[in-house]
């Protein structure tokens, strides 16, 4: 590999993250009701396997992050949706508890492979490439790809489940293994992403060196808290609109897709606007808007809708202006600060905050509502101003570990390599 390549296909690369967003949008809201139309297995026991096929997968994201500094981790996003395509083709066969289990496992890791290095690979992509965009906005590009692509498909799957007929239902895992194909083999073919590396180095240190990095550790907690925030909008709102505030029903989904369409249309020219602003400070002030979010609904009390729906409006617009600017800005600011040898270690490992986020976000909220409507978001807006803090007091850490990579990675560039 020489540093005369450049990548290239940027756009086929987002293009194809629209479709994998697409086939994910298309069969998440069926992952339970696909299984009670075409098998006998009770739905008790249908929870329990798809949990234990999750549950499975948690340790992949070491094993992937090593494989993505080794081999490179463009081809290992490429595998992943391979993976989930023939995973969801299986799932149109199976119809016993052991093929359920063998079928979303199958799913399972292709999508934890995923997400342990698309990452990896944009942020790769954003060193070599001759744009002149910054892996700020590559990942925001990616955010409102997502997005984007799951509420399309989530659009199709409401109209297959109004439907309701078993065809509908095989067309659907059939569409979605067929998006995941073409993501696969539109990445495959156009997309190139050279490393500033050769696989070697520090890489053999193995996780010792990211377990012994106390500002990436500091950053990762600290990031737990945010994405546990990031999840309340989808996990919490429903029952605190509609059991807490007795709204109306419609109320939450007309929120849900105001969000989605200001992230697909805003979450790129933002982090472009905020390009001369310190990750810090942004992430800072998305902190802070998401602390004014729960602040706002812990005030909400039921039975006064004139007050309810302007506000909740509002609300979801500061929530929306958060995430955008807090997905996008943590990964670079993780990608940042991992030694370009090591990224792929410290992306996957970073993914940890997001999971953990999903572990621990349905207890919080369901014990402390059960309590008070407002407690949840009284905790958490102050979860959140301590976040703020937190990533104030680690500052100073994160720009000195920040030139220390660029140093680093500069140095690699520099040394000769042979041509592999």
């Amino acid at each position: 590999m020489t540093d005369s390549i450049k990548a290239r296909g940027g756009g086929v690369l987002i293009g194809a993250l629209v479709i994998d967003s697409v086939g994910n949008g298309l069969f998440l809201p069926l992952s339970l009701v696909f299984f009670t139309r075409f098998s006998h297995i009770p739905l008790g026991l249908l929870g329990v396997l798809i949990s234990v096929a999750n549950a499975v997968t948690l340790p992949i994201p070491i094993w992937a992050g090593s494989l993505a500094d080794r081999l490179g981790a463009l081809p290992l996003v490429v595998a992943a949706q391979v993976v989930q395509a023939l995973g969801y083709l299986a799932y149109i066969r199976v119809q016993t508890p052991v093929g359920v289990l063998l079928a979303a496992s199958l799913v399972a890791v292709g999508v934890r492979f995923f997400w342990s290095c698309v990452f990896t690979a944009l942020a790769d992509y954003a060193d070599a490439s001759a744009s002149g965009r910054s892996p700020d906005s590559w990942f925001a590009w990616a955010n409102m790809a997502r997005t984007a692509g799951l509420g399309a498909g989530g659009l199709v799957t409401g109209a297959v489940i109004a439907d309701g007929r078993p065809a509908i239902y095989r067309a659907v895992a059939y569409g979605a293994a067929g998006c995941f194909a073409v993501a696969a083999t539109a990445i495959g073919v156009f997309v190139r992403a050279p490393r500033r590396h050769d696989g070697t180095g520090r890489a053999r240190s193995g996780y010792g060196t990211l377990f012994r990095d106390r500002p990436f550790l500091a950053l990762t907690g600290i990031n737990t808290a945010l994405a546990m925030t990031s999840m309340m909008l989808g996990l919490a709102l429903p029952t605190f609109v509609l059991t807490g505030l007795r709204g109306p029903s419609w109320l939450a989904s007309a929120l849900f897709v105001g969000n989605t369409v200001l992230v697909s249309v805003l979450a790129a020219p933002v982090i472009e606007r905020l390009a001369g602003y310190r990750r810090t400070r942004v992430l800072m002030a998305s902190t802070a808007l998401w602390a004014t979010w729960c602040f706002v609904l812990s005030g909400l009390v039921p039975g006064r809708p004139a007050v309810t729906i302007p506000v909740l409006a509002g609300a979801t617009v500061l929530f929306t202006l958060a995430e955008v600017m807090h997905a996008p800005v943590s990964m670079a600011l993780a990608a940042a600060i991992s030694p370009v040898e090591l990224r792929g270690r410290y992306m996957a490992a970073f993914q940890y905050s997001f999971t953990l986020a999903g572990i621990i976000a349905p207890a919080f909220f369901t014990r402390l509502f059960s309590v008070h409507r407002a407690l949840p978001w009284v905790a958490l807006g102050a979860i959140d101003c301590l976040a703020l803090v937190a990533v104030r007091l680690l500052e100073p850490s994160l720009t000195t570990a920040t030139r220390r990579a660029a140093t680093d990675a500069d140095r690699t560039r520099e040394e000769p390599r042979t041509v592999s």
